[in-house]
Parts: C-alpha cells; sequence; structure tokens
C-alpha cells in the first residue's frame, strides 16, 4: 500500500504535475544529434569525463554523473544555468554560451551513454529514511526506482555521487544569495523540510540505488 502524503507533499505533486504539463506544451522540439553533441562536448570533459572529479564550488563534491539522465532533463537544467535560476559561476558561463541546439545536441550525447537499465523497484531503504522520502514524495516525481521520473525533464536521481545530490538538494534551500543556489519553488518546498542531516540521508541512500548514470571517460585529444 502507498503511504498517505501529507498535505504539503500533495500540493507540491500536484504543482510538479501542473508544472510538468506546461512545459510540454512549451516544448521547442529541437531534434539533437549525437555525432554534434560528441564535437560539442569538448567544454564538458574536463569535469564529467573524469571519473572521480570533485568540483571544490561551493564545497567539494564530486561533479555529478551526466551520461544516462534523458536528453530534456539536462537541457532543463543547461537553460536553467543560463537563466541564472541555478546559480553556479562556471555552469552558467558554459550554458551562456549555447544555443539551444547546442544544448540539444550535447543532451543527445550524454543521454545516448546511459549504463544498464535499472531495477524497476529500488532497494529497500531504512524506516528512517523512508519516512523522509515519504515525506518529501520522491518517488512521486522520481519513480519508484529514481530512474523513471514522472517526466523526463525530471532528473534520475538513483546511483547519483552522495556529496552531490546532498550540495544539489540543500541549494534548494539557499534565498537571496547571487552566487549560489537553485530557484525551483518544488524543489524548495521540500528540500526546506529537511535538516542537513536528513538531506545527507536522503542522499546516501539514493547513491546506493542501482541506476542508469555514469562517468564514461572522455580523451582530451580528439
Amino acid at each position: 500500500m502507498t503511504p498517505l502524503l501529507n498535505p504539503l507533499a500533495r500540493t507540491l505533486v500536484a504543482a510538479a504535475t501542473l508544472f510538468v504539463a506546461a512545459a510540454s506544451a512549451q516544448a521547442q522540439g529541437v531534434t539533437g544529434d549525437v555525432e554534434a553533441g560528441h564535437k560539442k562536448a569538448e567544454m564538458c570533459i574536463g569535469c564529467h569525463g573524469i571519473k572521480g572529479y570533485q568540483n571544490s564550488f561551493p564545497e567539494i563534491h564530486k561533479v555529478p554523473m551526466i551520461s544516462g539522465q534523458s536528453a530534456p532533463y539536462i537541457v532543463s537544467a543547461l537553460k536553467a544555468y543560463q537563466k541564472g535560476d541555478r546559480k553556479h559561476p562556471s555552469m552558467r558561463g558554459i550554458a551562456g554560451s549555447l544555443t539551444e541546439q547546442d544544448m540539444a545536441d550535447l543532451a543527445a550525447f550524454y543521454a545516448g551513454q546511459a549504463g544498464p537499465a535499472a531495477p524497476e523497484t529500488a532497494a529497500t531503504a531504512s524506516a528512517d529514511v523512508a519516512a523522509l522520502l515519504t515525506k518529501g514524495a520522491c518517488v512521486s516525481c522520481h519513480g519508484a526506482n529514481f530512474s523513471k521520473p514522472i517526466d523526463p525533464s525530471y532528473p534520475k536521481i538513483g546511483g547519483q555521487h552522495p556529496d552531490y545530490l546532498f550540495v544539489a538538494l540543500k541549494s534548494y534551500t539557499v534565498e537571496g544569495n547571487h552566487v549560489i543556489g537553485r530557484s525551483n519553488g518544488i524543489m524548495a518546498g521540500i528540500a526546506k523540510q529537511y535538516t542537513p542531516a536528513e538531506m545527507r540521508a536522503i542522499a546516501k541512500y539514493l547513491s546506493t540505488v542501482k541506476g542508469e548514470l555514469q562517468t564514461v571517460p572522455q580523451s582530451r585529444f580528439r
């Protein structure tokens, strides 16, 4: 039986559903080219093409695995950096130089590098973590295995690096900072329910879930 969602979670899930519908209606339909994306990824491989590579901003953490993310999510994330909804100096600088076609090409390239399909259901979480996941209605948006979100513009989070997941989740709670933070009303409402310790517990569990994300080493020389 699916646990009943708390009122805030129900409201956030409803908002997410409406957001998905609106985003789908506004889709531009730009088609990405894998080979073109391969060539354009030269700007990405210095961080995302090295296994275990760490970023020091806003704190030390591994850069996210993006090989295997869905193309719509990659485009959505790049647009958020471009607009400043995601505040990260390096990523905003990179995203700001991209056209919609560039984003579509990069997204097609990285989406095609997924690992084996994730199991339909995720490994069972501890009672404490399961309660936190239910509180945030995480499955409702990211899927029962955390690799099949309700909309491909939402990220796959199963198997992602725990330190990155923590930093990302915490960033939604930041307000009034021009350098760090992420503007997303749905995720802000969810993240603000948790303490940093609870965020770390969620991130640690999600990192143990078998997912489809990976880092595919890329040569710097082409």
